[in-house]
């Protein structure tokens, strides 16, 4: 089953990854307070298709792309299965596991992003056991 997920370009220091991923639709939306990223203008937000036999490659090629200086991160899903980058770390989470979305999100908000960005689990609804 193909994965499906959002990259923000913008996190990108490599964007060479793009070419990686099928792009299925973008949007643009202003910077606002909300984003945290004052040292942006935009995010250009691309849904993407990932391949489920090119997942775990794909995850680790966005973990080395996304920007060094800045804490991002992204993500896809299937039915199964969701993906959650960091740079240099790469969560393969069971989607009936509340606590490996808890490891997940701590990380995150231990990199500084904020709290609201990484609540995966609140926008799962998978909690099936």
């Amino acid at each position: 089953m193909n994965y499906e997920g959002v990259i923000i370009e913008e996190s990108l220091e490599d964007k060479s990854v793009l070419k990686d991923v099928r792009i299925l639709s973008t949007k643009v939306e202003p910077v606002t307070e909300k984003h945290k990223t004052p040292w942006l203008k935009q995010w250009t937000l691309h849904t993407v298709l990932i391949p489920e036999d090119e997942a775990e490659v794909i995850a680790e090629r966005i973990s080395g792309a996304l920007d060094s200086e800045h804490p991002w991160y992204a993500d896809f899903k299937n039915d199964t299965t969701h993906f959650i980058i960091f740079r240099g770390k790469v969560f393969e989470v069971d989607r009936t596991k509340k606590e490996e979305y808890a490891a997940a999100m701590e990380y995150g908000i231990s990199l500084g992003i904020p709290k609201y960005q990484v609540d995966f689990a609140l926008n799962a609804k998978v909690w099936k056991r």
